[in-house]
């Protein structure tokens, strides 16, 4: 029997790490999923078990060697953001991988904006609102100048993506993905480092960059396939819409986060959209995204439990709740803002409660959304992740954008293809399909 050529993705998340195997025609004929426990830093703060990590890489692809089925013909990454690998003269990493929920030191924070323009310049400047540790330049300012000992024997700081890649490829690279996910490194005015990485010293722990789309061979002993350098995960999700449609469009990405992207808008963030949690990342192919964040998944999460505690209903319930065009409630009340400040005895029952929530979501969604839709010719918005399956939410925005096309989309792993297809040319024989993303449309007229 003939192998079928491969692309083996490692799609590596805060919680679970996956690996898909795809063929030429994009469909998965192999996956697997692993959690591994967390470890300690030196402040007992959880951080990532990169031992475990390198460790389940190498078996990986010791596995896929020995299935007969597939020839694998290549490899590539993509991991979440702001995170920083430390590697020392050998090579090898000497520093826990920090996590990046972390609480940043307020004294040092104040210490880093004072000195560099005030935050909202920097801000603006980096497309990046201060989130702390969230920003992974602050991760090396921290470093330099709370443990200088450290900071001295860091040869080259890599971005997890990045990481991963070398440990295959044993070349290190940084990737504008990772550099521009709010990391408060680049400045995009001058679409170079920001001065304050050169004056800091901390420009020349990078690698060179190098594009999403390029390979290199790999260093795995009698491996044949190439390796790609690593996608930040949000911008690799992108990049099947991107292939797939021309027109200009937003993708709201849903999860525990609420992330509207906008490809075709590159204006700069104002001070507005940036305390109005706006940023901005940059696509693969170099081109800045304005997005805009909203914590609504989580919202969602707490307060459903709430309404099912209260009128005593299996939380299950919501799950598959059917649009009633008949439960629509008005305009939210500003005074509100958000569903955890209402009173649910106010309501006549958990339908009610629940259309509420809604409705008080879609109003935050809408303010969000529109902060980075601003004179931009978009026409349709794409919804994925877990909202695109919930009905109510989707009606309920179309209903707040009548003006544009509103579709749920449904695809399989878009990260891990968007991965793939970042480096599609150097592995597939074949035209990228062009039924990728299947499309459900929704009317607010409904």
């Amino acid at each position: 029997m003939k192998s079928i050529p491969v692309i083996a993705v490692f799609d590596v998340g805060k919680t679970n790490k996956k690996l898909f195997l795809f063929d030429e025609g994009y469909n998965i004929v192999f996956e697997r999923s692993a959690r591994f426990n967390e470890i300690s830093d030196e402040d007992s703060f959880p951080c990532e078990n990169l031992g475990s990590l390198k460790v389940s890489i190498f078996d990986s692809l010791n596995e896929i060697a020995k299935l007969k089925q597939f020839k694998l013909t290549a490899v590539n990454f993509s991991a979440y953001g702001a995170s920083f690998v430390y590697l020392g003269e050998n090579g090898q990493a000497i520093a826990p991988l920090y996590n990046y929920l972390k609480p940043y030191p307020e004294t040092l924070k104040k210490q880093f904006y004072d000195n560099y323009g005030g935050e909202s310049k920097l801000s603006f400047q980096t497309g990046s609102p201060a989130l702390g540790n969230l920003n992974s330049g602050l991760q090396l300012y921290r470093i330099k100048h709370e443990k200088p000992d450290l900071f001295r024997r860091i040869k080259h700081a890599l971005h997890l993506p990045q990481y991963l890649s070398y440990l295959v490829s044993g070349q290190k690279f940084s990737d504008l993905t990772s550099i521009g996910c709010h990391t408060a490194l680049w400045d995009f005015q001058h679409n170079d480092y920001h001065a304050w990485v050169v004056k800091e010293g901390i420009a020349e722990k990078f690698p060179p960059i190098h594009s999403s789309d390029m390979v290199v061979p790999s260093s795995v002993p009698r491996s044949i396939y190439v390796v790609g350098c690593g996608l930040h995960d949000s911008s690799a999700a992108l990049i099947p819409y991107l292939v797939s449609f021309n027109e200009p469009f937003v993708l709201l990405s849903t999860g525990t986060w609420s992330i509207s992207m906008n490809p075709f808008n590159q204006s700069p963030l104002t001070e507005a959209e940036l305390r109005n949690d706006c940023l901005n990342y940059i696509q693969y192919n170099g081109k800045p995204v304005k997005a805009s964040r909203l914590f609504s998944g989580y919202e969602y999460d707490q307060q459903v439990k709430r309404i099912a505690e209260h009128f005593n209903h299996d939380i299950i319930k919501y799950r598959n709740l059917s649009f009633d065009a008949n439960r629509k409630k008005g305009p939210a009340n500003k005074k509100v803002h958000s569903f955890a400040e209402r009173d649910l005895n106010n309501f006549a029952d958990d339908v009610d409660a629940y259309y509420q929530l809604m409705t008080d979501l879609i109003a935050q969604q809408k303010l969000s959304t529109g902060y980075i839709l601003k004179g931009t010719p978009v026409k349709r918005i794409f919804v994925d992740g877990g909202f695109s399956k919930n009905a109510v939410f989707m009606h309920l925005l179309a209903d707040a954008f009548p003006y544009l096309e509103v579709y749920a989309a449904s695809m399989a792993q878009a990260t891990a293809i968007g991965t793939a297809l970042a480096i599609h040319k150097h592995w597939n024989t074949r035209p990228i399909p062009h039924d990728l993303i299947s499309l459900k449309y929704y009317s607010g007229k409904d």
